[in-house]
């Protein structure tokens, strides 16, 4: 008689999870698609079907958050992306769409501290203190203010282009320290 081979009883149980594994992730590549594309209310609907909205993982949360963001419910983007963040302190991406929500939801001290966490994972990134700039310039702290854009500026001098649009800069925009700072030297 032969003997007939056999699958380890574990074997199913692992076919399904990997399954399960490859098709979550390829709902969050969807859901990246549909992001990168403007289709905030359709990444939302891929991210739905991930299942328990508490098993997702960090990056998906991530593009939860920033589809919220993008469909201008703040509130609960600041919700995910906490989450998120909490998850991946590191993750400077996390914690600038964080603020970003933070402001607009009238938390310009929570947008502060968010971009605070970045800058401690990531201290010469440029955009950040761009922001720092922008949100301690709301909160009318000229001098941090001037200390966070002029580092924007050391780091990369094209966002002194960008501080005539900014209307974030609009309380302190008169001071001859903003105005001497911000002028081009040629």
């Amino acid at each position: 008689m032969i003997a007939k081979a056999t699958r380890p009883p574990h074997f199913l149980e692992w076919a399904v999870n990997s399954h399960d594994r490859i098709r979550r992730q390829q709902l969050v590549v969807q859901a990246e698609g549909y992001l990168e594309l403007g289709m905030a209310r359709h990444a939302l609907d891929v991210l739905a079907r991930y299942g328990d909205p508490e098993t997702l993982p960090d990056h998906a949360l991530y593009l939860q958050g920033q589809s919220l963001r993008a469909l201008g419910q703040f509130h609960e983007a600041v919700e995910v992306l906490s989450r998120a963040a909490q998850g991946k302190p590191d993750d400077i991406l996390i914690w600038l769409a964080l603020g970003w929500c933070y402001k607009r939801v009238g938390r310009i001290d929570l947008a502060i501290e968010s971009l605070e966490e970045a800058l401690a994972v990531e201290p010469r990134d440029a955009l950040i203190h761009y922001n720092l700039a922008c949100y301690w310039s709301l909160a009318n702290n000229k001098r941090q203010a001037l200390k966070y854009l002029s580092r924007a500026f050391d780091l990369k001098d094209h966002y002194r282009s960008l501080v005539a649009e900014e209307s974030d800069f609009d309380a302190i925009r008169s001071d001859p320290a903003f105005q001497s700072l911000v002028r081009v030297t040629v």
